[in-house]
C-alpha cells in the first residue's frame, strides 16, 4: 500500500461532496480514515492482501464499504493473474462480523472468471447498487421522521462507511435536505471515535448542524432533549431483526426505549444473513486491548492493565422501532416481518 494526496474526485450521484472509495490507474484509493479529520489521504491498494490489510486495519470501515472494497482487491488480483482462491481467502478473514464483506466476496466468485475486467465490471456494479440502495433508504427512513425534530446517531454510517451518501446517515441528509432536521447529536464512539472524528466532521462538510456528545451522556441527553429519534446502521441483521452494530448502540436502544424514543436501523438487505436465527448466533469480533488502553497511540491506562475490547454489540429487534432497507421499512422486527419484506421482493 501507498499514500497520496487525494485527486478532487467527482461526486456525481452522490448528495455530498466525502469520497472514500475510488479506482483509478488500475488502483483501488481508500481515504484513509485514520488520520482524519485533520489529514486527508488516499491510500492506494494493488493487491488483494494490501486491500485487505486496509479492512483490518481500519483504513477503511462501515460494512457496504468493507463489501465494494473487498469486491475491487479480488479484481486486483484477478487483473494481475494471481490466485483467487488465495485473494479469497484473505480478504474473508480481515473483518468477521460483517457480513456484506462475505456477501461481496461471493458475488464476486459467483461469476466463476478469472477475467480480470469481467470481475472489475462487477465490483463497480457492487459501487454503484450501494450507492443507489443508500439513496433510496435516505427517502424510506426521511418519511419516518416529523418535522423540526432532532435525533441522534451513532458511530459513522456516512459516505465514509459506504459506496456515498450513508446509511443511517444518508437518511439524515435526505431528513435535513426536506427540512425536517433541526439538528443532530453525535456520540464520540470509543475507543475509535467514529463519531467524534468521523461523522462530526462529515456533517460539518455538509452544514448539517452537530453536537458531539461523550458515549457516557448519551442517556442525560435524552432526559434533557428527548431526541425523537437514535439513528443507526449495522454490521449485521438476523432472520428475526436482530443487529449487530458498534459497540454502544445496545445501550442506546436500551436508553431510548426508557426516555420514551424511537429507534431507527438502516441498512441494505445485503447486511442481513437470514441463515442465523438470532443475534445470539452473531460472530463478535475481538479487537486488541490497546485500542482502549490508549488513545491515538497515547497511553492513558496503566501499563499491563487488561481490557475488553468487544467492537460490535446486538440489540434485540424487540428495543428496534423500525429497520429501513432500500427496499422498504420493516416496523417492529420480528421473523415474520424480516421475511414478509423479502418475500415481496
Amino acid at each position: 500500500m501507498s499514500s497520496s494526496t487525494p485527486h478532487a474526485p467527482s461526486s456525481a450521484g452522490h448528495s455530498t461532496g466525502v469520497v472514500a472509495i475510488e479506482w483509478r490507474q488500475q488502483s483501488l484509493f481508500l481515504l484513509d480514515q485514520r488520520v482524519l479529520p485533520h489529514q486527508h489521504q488516499m491510500i492506494e491498494c494493488r493487491t488483494a492482501a494490501e486491500t485487505a490489510d486496509a479492512i483490518r486495519d481500519m483504513v477503511v470501515r462501515g460494512a457496504p464499504a468493507i463489501g465494494i472494497s473487498a469486491a475491487y482487491g479480488f479484481a486486483l488480483d484477478a487483473l494481475a493473474g494471481r490466485d483467487l482462491q488465495a485473494a479469497y481467502k484473505v480478504l474473508a478473514e480481515s473483518r468477521p462480523t460483517a457480513v456484506n464483506l462475505f456477501w461481496a466476496l461471493e458475488r464476486m466468485a459467483s461469476l466463476n472468471t478469472s477475467d480480470g475486467q469481467a470481475l472489475l465490471a462487477e465490483a463497480r456494479r457492487i459501487h454503484e447498487e450501494d450507492i443507489q440502495a443508500n439513496l433510496a433508504m435516505g427517502q424510506f427512513g426521511a418519511s419516518l421522521i416529523s418535522d423540526g425534530v432532532q435525533v441522534y446517531t451513532h458511530c459513522n454510517t456516512g459516505a465514509l462507511a459506504t459506496g456515498g451518501h450513508g446509511t443511517a446517515l444518508g437518511i439524515i441528509r435526505s431528513a435535513f435536505a426536506d427540512g425536517k432536521i433541526q439538528h443532530v447529536y453525535a456520540g464520540e464512539t470509543r475507543p475509535w471515535l467514529q463519531g467524534a472524528r468521523l461523522t462530526a466532521w462529515e456533517l460539518m462538510q455538509d452544514n448539517i448542524p452537530v453536537s458531539l456528545v461523550c458515549d457516557g451522556a448519551a442517556a442525560q441527553l435524552f432526559r434533557a432533549e428527548k431526541p425523537e429519534w437514535v439513528i443507526v446502521g449495522a454490521d449485521r441483521i438476523t432472520a428475526n431483526g436482530d443487529v449487530a452494530n458498534k459497540i454502544g448502540t445496545y445501550s442506546l436502544a436500551v436508553h431510548a426505549r426508557h426516555h420514551g424514543m424511537k429507534f431507527m436501523v438502516a441498512a441494505p438487505t445485503t447486511t442481513f444473513d437470514l441463515s442465523l436465527p438470532s443475534g445470539n448466533a452473531i460472530p463478535i469480533e475481538q479487537r486488541p486491548m490497546h485500542e482502549v488502553t490508549s488513545i491515538q497511540g497515547v497511553q492513558v491506562a496503566p501499563e499491563g492493565c487488561h481490557a475488553i475490547n468487544p467492537s460490535f454489540d446486538v440489540t434485540p429487534a424487540e428495543l428496534i422501532d423500525a429497520i429501513v432497507t432500500e427496499r422498504g421499512i420493516i416496523r417492529n422486527p420480528s421473523t415474520e416481518a424480516v421475511a414478509a419484506l423479502f418475500a415481496a421482493n
